[in-house]
């Protein structure tokens, strides 16, 4: 760690040019293994360690990070973000506060380091196992198994002084299915901000194998997807997806401040169905996307993007308070030390409401129900987005019935908030890996059950 002293004069350094100055130390620490064929391929491990140096001079920013943290480095890699900038007459004074370690809000109590590698082992085997004895057809399974404990600390100019600790862990099955010459695939990849008691306490990873190889089987049956306009009522869970990409992003700073986003200058105006409420809420115990501090070093927080249908605020890191003239949402989050925080995600979901899929599915003539969500596009400006449909079926006079395969849904995220005509009671989320500026952060996706009215399908038929 880095004594006061070079603290100190890095701060002064950097304070010629900008006015304000933050320091972020990384360590962490990962851990991987994949199984296929039944045999273990890869075991991973490894540690990376490094320091970020940012300057912030009114909206303007510079960044700079690197591994070697001698002082003479340090200070060269200082001065040249300083140079970088305008240097001012009056230079401000920079303050190193007293150093602050969070409480840990995401209780740990087997700390993935300390498992041994066999048990690690003999848990992607159970999930092997599961998934090729839930039927003959499952022809391939291929298992994995992550974890990862990243410390962090953060000082800055203004004083503050704190440290983190984050565990993560997750598993991910994919099973392929063979009938012929039809072949599909199932995936299931549940995770936590957890010890290895997640294994135990949290998910059944018979189950999750199971459903894997449930999705593969069921699609071999499946017919190719109609092409039309109709209703699509989207499963709970990873379907949250579509509101993460299509809305969420437009609603961080990162967009907001340059007014690129469709949302900008919007807030108290009705931007959603009244029975569409969006939260963005960093402090759920143990949540994937959850923090104790965010990567500027602000406390996590709850924040209400939409009530009712009314914007309500956006996700706000420091840069992008500055330029908006707002304050932290606790938004401000990297991957590493290598990158530059800006406003992110945590854990996003559209809030429960009441009604039950029976009442979704009384007056569908005809429309599909998206059981699972799979990736797609989106342009951030403009909201358009692109989303396949992992496992899909056709819903025909009220009732669900043919699986469908190749099931594409198109869209604005601004125009399906409006179509949002129904909200379900059963709110679940779930585990992704959101890529921006700032690099790939673990953030959770999840609603309950939602109806959109009309929504363009794509197809084969």
């Amino acid at each position: 760690m880095l004594s006061r002293e070079i603290i100190k004069k890095i701060f002064k350094t950097a304070l010629v040019s900008g006015d304000f100055a933050e320091i972020f130390f990384e360590k962490k620490d990962t851990f991987s293994l994949t199984l296929s064929s039944q045999k273990i391929e890869k075991v991973l491990s490894g540690s990376d360690f490094g320091v970020g140096v940012r300057i912030l001079d009114r909206s303007n920013a510079v960044y700079g990070y690197t591994n070697n943290l001698s002082d003479e480095n340090l200070l060269l890699i200082t001065k040249k973000l300083a140079d970088s900038l305008e240097k001012k007459e009056n230079s401000v004074e920079g303050r190193l506060g007293k150093p602050e370690v969070e409480e840990n809000k995401h209780k740990i109590r087997r700390m993935p380091d300390t498992v041994p590698v066999e048990e690690k082992v003999a848990l992607l085997k159970k999930v092997d196992k599961a998934a090729r004895e839930y039927d003959e057809k499952i022809s391939q399974v291929e298992a994995s198994y992550f974890d990862t404990v990243q410390n962090i600390k953060i000082i800055n100019s203004e004083g503050l002084n704190r440290s983190d600790t984050r565990v993560h862990t997750r598993l991910r099955v994919e099973c392929i299915a063979k009938d012929g010459e039809n072949v599909q695939t199932g995936s299931s990849a549940p995770g936590g901000q957890k010890g290895f008691e997640f294994y135990s306490e949290d998910v059944d990873v018979a189950e999750a194998a199971k459903e894997a190889a449930r999705q593969a089987v069921t699609l071999l049956s499946a017919e190719d997807a109609p092409s039309k306009e109709m209703t699509v009522i989207m499963e709970n869970g990873f379907g949250g997806v579509i509101f993460h990409e299509a809305c969420g992003h437009g609603l961080e700073a990162t967009s907001v401040a340059k007014k690129l986003s469709v949302f900008t200058d919007k807030i108290g105006e009705k931007i959603a169905s009244s029975c569409v409420t969006a939260i963005d809420d960093g402090t759920i115990a143990n949540g994937w996307g959850s923090l104790n501090i965010d990567d500027e070093g602000h406390r996590a927080q709850k924040n209400i993007l939409i009530k009712d249908g009314i914007l309500q605020g956006y996700m706000i890191d420091k840069l992008g308070g500055r330029r908006m003239e707002g304050k932290s949402s606790g938004s401000g989050r990297r991957e590493s030390y290598k990158f530059a925080p800006t406003s992110r995600m945590t854990n996003t979901f559209i809030a429960p409401g009441t009604s039950t899929l029976e009442e979704m599915l009384k007056d569908v003539k005809f429309g599909l129900y998206a059981k699972s969500m799979g990736g797609g596009s989106v342009n951030t400006t403009t909201g358009d987005f692109n989303f396949s449909v992992r496992e899909g079926y056709l819903i025909e006079d009220g009732k669900i019935t043919t699986p469908v395969k190749g099931a594409t849904l198109i869209g604005s995220g601004p125009e399906i908030l409006h179509k949002i005509d129904m909200v379900g009671d059963n709110l679940s989320c779930a585990q992704g890996v959101c890529g921006s500026l700032s690099g790939h952060i673990p953030t959770d996706v999840g609603q309950p059950r939602i109806r959109v009215s009309s929504i363009t399908v794509g197809g084969k038929k």
